[in-house]
């Protein structure tokens, strides 16, 4: 399993603190290196998790300071998002300036025209920018799936619950390649709003076995999708045994528990490799139906475009929806 890499924000909801817990090895945002913000951040349960190992506070001047102290030129896609965007498009946002993201870059944003140091009267706190929100997202996307691909001794998966965010950060370069988005939602169930980190833990823990069997499951399949990307069918046939096994059993384990428990939907995009690119061809899906609907989870195909190209490439990305209407 990965670590959860959450963004556009430095503290995750605790929907998704909670799934973290049950589906991956453990979370992680990128925080301020300001010492008041990243208190902040680890208010509530998330400094105990720290604690425990399951919760990382990324700071990229600390981490990934090649990455931070990188000119804004160094990121292409980034810049023509930027540049579109322009500065006066959506409400503006505090950007912690000097506290996430390195001199280069700040000043790069200032050049750009998308940013701008904020007034006493306006922010309490000296040295903040003010940018758009979608400046802020396609910031955020960006990082996080920059040091997704650059990290080497650990795997992390970016995750988001804003559909803005998910879809900024699959476009920064506007070249259009195919992929597949994969829904997963009725077998990653989640705590109902209001359960204790105390008795997701402690789940975690009595159902170890489950848990991790249906995350495996799901993790090759979603590998098998990006090597195997012109024959899903195939893919979804040869999983469909191990894959409805791994649901039934922890379901089972979801209703022995005291929790209350609820879905909603998670979309995967699994990107397809550079090298395949041109020659692949979408198929009409219709006839896959009835595979992936019997082990609760459909695939379906759109255009993407996935971050700068000439690094590798991170597999995976996730997004949460969080329509009123699928809670």
């Amino acid at each position: 399993m990965t670590t959860l890499l959450y963004y556009p924000l430095s503290k995750p909801p605790l929907k998704v603190v909670h799934e973290a817990l049950l589906y991956w090895d453990g979370l992680a945002s990128i925080v301020s290196e300001r010492q008041e913000a990243y208190e902040r951040t680890l208010s509530g349960p998330l400094q105990d998790l720290k604690d425990r190992g399951f919760y990382k506070p990324i700071t990229l001047k600390r981490h990934y300071r090649l990455l931070a102290n990188r000119e804004i030129e160094d990121f292409p896609g980034m810049v023509d998002q930027l540049q579109a965007i322009g500065p006066h498009r959506g409400r503006p946002v505090y950007l912690d300036s000097g506290g996430k993201i390195g001199f280069k870059l700040e000043e790069g944003l200032l050049a750009l025209g998308v940013a701008r140091r904020s007034r006493p009267d306006e922010w309490p706190d000296l040295g903040y920018l003010v940018v758009p929100e979608q400046v802020l997202l396609v910031l955020a996307g960006t990082m996080a799936h920059e040091v997704a691909r650059s990290t080497a001794n650990l795997s992390y998966t970016p995750y988001t619950d804003q559909p803005t965010a998910d879809e900024i950060s699959l476009r920064p370069d506007y070249r259009k390649v195919a992929a597949w988005r994969v829904e997963l939602g009725r077998m990653l169930p989640i705590p109902a709003p209001g359960t204790p980190t105390s008795e997701v833990l402690a789940f975690r823990e009595k159902y170890a076995s489950e848990r991790e069997r249906l995350v495996d499951a799901t993790q090759v399949m979603l590998s098998e999708l990006n090597r195997h990307w012109e024959h899903p069918a195939d893919v979804l046939q040869r999983m469909r045994k191990e894959l409805t096994r791994a649901r039934a059993d922890y379901q089972e384990a979801v209703k022995s528990s005291r929790m209350a428990w609820i879905t909603r939907s998670v979309s995967v995009t699994v990107a397809v490799s550079t090298a395949a690119v041109g020659a692949l061809v979408v198929p009409d899906l219709g006839w896959v139906a009835g595979i992936a609907g019997s082990i609760g989870f459909n695939i379906a195909t759109r255009e993407v475009r996935p971050v700068v190209q000439r690094m590798q490439e991170h597999p995976f990305s996730y997004l949460r929806l969080i329509e009123k209407e699928l809670s």
